[in-house]
């Protein structure tokens, strides 16, 4: 053992040495050996002096965080984040996203709210409450005429409070009180619709969090076991997350070849294909998209229009060409910084030249909803579209 302490103990004499004598370094090594010993010198020095002398006592750690954060944020990058332990954390819980109310997902309707689905295991499912009800009050307060957002927020509340609700079903109204709770939102939902006699598969996304793909493969088997005649996936407001969770989502629909290709400083070029095995290599497609559509989500969307295998609807999509890796970082903070830029398979970067937004995805069919009903025309539009490709 002692040639390996001997070896370290000339190691940091070397270095040492050298720290108080660059000058017998040869150039190169001496301008980078200085470089980084004066740049860590200057910022433990700084560190130390606002530790030791500042008029009250500071929390250095806060000190660091915020000097790392901003160290990031002068890189004028809206993708780039250092995340301290607390936000990191906080950050990971998003990837699980929860809310708390009596789990279910509805739209506005002029009577109030109608429930699209029940998630399971929810106060709603508990409660009996079911999908093609329209909650009309919550307690004395009719919905009559709010939005949607108001409404939903009468419903929502503290884990373990309750709420009084009165619910139509067809003709008749029914009264149910719900316990609040934390309710898990899933990222994937699917209902049947029903466009002139056709049968059509409707597709929600709206995250590429982990084990997403899974999810919406679930959803894709329902509405196949369902006799769907065809699919419209709902991309919309979906701002992206994981890229192994894209290429799982483009692969259920496109049999092989190319979804997207990344490049980046630090790494070679990559090229992702379909994963192989598909469960809907065929039937006809569409997706809706807004300019809420962004980085996963406009990978897919990419990958499903340049191959010709889907029909693309609603305005131009958000335009981010490049992506993020996070890096953990000792203490558990994480870094997060884009690392490189993507391309369809066409070859196009959706991007505006590095970090800014650019041109994003042109829709097939270009079509704007009424904003005093969200949603409605750009759904209505893709049903039609994807009725005409089934006919």
């Amino acid at each position: 053992m002692w040639p390996f302490a001997l070896v370290a103990v000339v190691a940091v004499v070397v270095g040492l040495w050298f720290g108080g004598h660059p000058n017998w370094l040869p150039s190169p090594l001496r301008s980078v050996f200085v470089s980084q010993t004066s740049n860590e010198q200057r910022v433990q020095e700084v560190l130390d002096l606002i530790s030791h002398d500042y008029f009250r006592k500071v929390n250095t750690r806060n000190l660091v965080n915020v000097g790392l954060e901003a160290a990031v944020a002068s890189l004028h990058d809206p993708y780039s984040h250092y995340f301290p332990p607390s936000g990191y954390q906080s950050f990971l819980s998003e990837t699980n996203p929860q809310e708390t109310g009596i789990g279910v997902d509805v739209t506005a309707r002029p009577a109030g709210l109608a429930i699209l689905e029940v998630f399971p295991d929810s106060p709603a499912a508990r409660g009996g409450l079911v999908a093609g009800e329209v909650i009309t009050a919550v307690g004395s307060q009719s919905l009559r005429g709010h939005t949607a957002t108001y409404a939903s927020g009468l419903i929502k509340g503290r884990a373990g409070t309750a709420v009084n609700l009165t619910v139509r079903h067809g003709a008749s109204v029914h009264h149910v009180r719900l316990v609040r709770a934390n309710v898990t939102v899933p990222v994937a939902a699917s209902r049947l619709l029903s466009y002139h006699g056709l049968k059509l598969g409707y597709l929600a996304f709206t995250a590429f969090t982990e084990g997403s793909g899974a999810e919406l493969k679930a959803q894709v088997q329902k509405m196949l076991h369902a006799g769907a005649q065809g699919l419209i996936l709902d991309l919309r407001d979906n701002g992206g997350g994981l890229l192994e969770e894209a290429i799982k989502v483009a692969s259920l629909f496109i049999p092989d070849g190319t979804i997207v290709t990344t490049r980046g400083r630090s790494q070679p070029t990559e090229v992702y294909t379909a994963l192989g095995d598909p469960i809907a290599p065929k039937l006809p497609m569409v997706v809706l998209v807004n300019r809420d559509t962004a980085s996963s989500a406009e990978i897919v969307t990419g990958a499903l229009k340049d191959r010709g295998r889907a029909e693309v609807v609603g305005t131009n999509t958000y335009g981010k060409g490049v992506f993020q890796e996070i890096q953990n970082l000792p203490g558990g903070g994480a870094l997060d910084i884009t690392v490189g830029e993507y391309f369809t398979p066409n070859g196009q970067n959706l991007g505006g030249g590095g970090v800014r937004e650019g041109r994003g995805i042109e829709p097939n069919v270009f079509v704007r909803d009424n904003p005093a009903h969200p949603g409605v025309r750009t759904l209505q539009t893709g049903e039609r579209v994807l009725a005409s490709k089934i006919r």
